[in-house]
């Protein structure tokens, strides 16, 4: 049995598209996770809203920048210190005309699905047991887990869950890791925007064969020039920013 995990798509198509068709060139899967993180920031949310809804097979969960878009509210920010106050009105106006520019290029079809996804998976595995899925961790969307984040963190994180595989996007860096208590955390990365300095689109192919699996964590090229143009041509009102996200894949 082969499940595919993909996250934090962010609007952007060519990536995606590049993911999927990998995807089928490898075989395709058995069942398929979407971890949330659809539209913000890209050059084609409501493309790539679209695109997740035809894909009959998979199961979608919301991410917080879809829980953003869907709400009016916004990211938790750091507490105002002397240090940041300079720039901290500046910020807060790019990150508000980024979640507005995305707001106006989706429907209210798009709103709506956006609104209504929920924010866990679980699938039950022959001879394996259950797998969970989530954002960041089991309610909340905003933590992080790093590949070098404490163990104990992680567990604490995964203590009200049955199971022994974890699946979490989130923070855009593709991750694998046993840790003690006998989970297994494993992040596909990110699709839209990875942040572990390699600019290819990031997913995953968990193969589960006689209760083992097999966690293959795929990168895929695409034309990271032209979501670059799209943006350019849709007057995004963070260029910069995200130009250098997508060619250095850093945050």
């Amino acid at each position: 049995m082969r499940l595919a995990v993909l996250s934090d798509i962010h609007g952007n198509l060519e990536a995606l598209k590049a993911v999927l068709a990998d995807l089928g060139t490898a075989g395709g899967a058995d069942h398929l996770w979407v971890l949330g993180d659809l539209a913000a920031f890209g050059p084609e949310p409501s493309a790539c809203i679209q695109t997740v809804r035809e894909l009959k097979e998979a199961k979608v969960i919301q991410g917080n920048t879809d829980r953003y878009l869907s709400t009016g509210v916004r990211p938790r920010t750091p507490q105002f210190t002397e240090e940041n106050w300079p720039s901290a009105a500046s910020k807060t106006r790019e990150r508000d005309a980024m979640f507005t520019w995305t707001l106006e290029r989706l429907t209210w079809e798009d709103m709506k699905y956006l609104q209504e996804l929920g924010t866990d998976l679980a699938l039950e595995v022959d001879d394996f047991g259950w797998v969970v899925g989530f954002h960041a961790i089991p309610g909340d969307d905003e933590a992080i887990l790093l590949p070098d984040t404490p163990e104990h963190e992680i567990c604490d994180a995964l203590l009200d869950r049955e199971g022994s595989l974890a699946v979490g996007g989130h923070t855009h860096q593709a991750m694998d890791r046993v840790v003690s208590g006998g989970w297994r955390m494993v992040n596909p990365g990110s699709i839209g925007f990875p942040f572990d300095g390699d600019p290819r689109a990031a997913y995953a192919i968990l193969t589960f064969d006689s209760g083992k699996v097999q966690v293959d964590l795929r990168r895929v090229n695409y034309d990271v020039e032209r979501v670059i143009e799209k943006l350019a041509e849709g007057d995004f009102p963070a260029l910069d920013l995200m130009a250098r996200r997508l060619r250095d894949a850093q945050q």
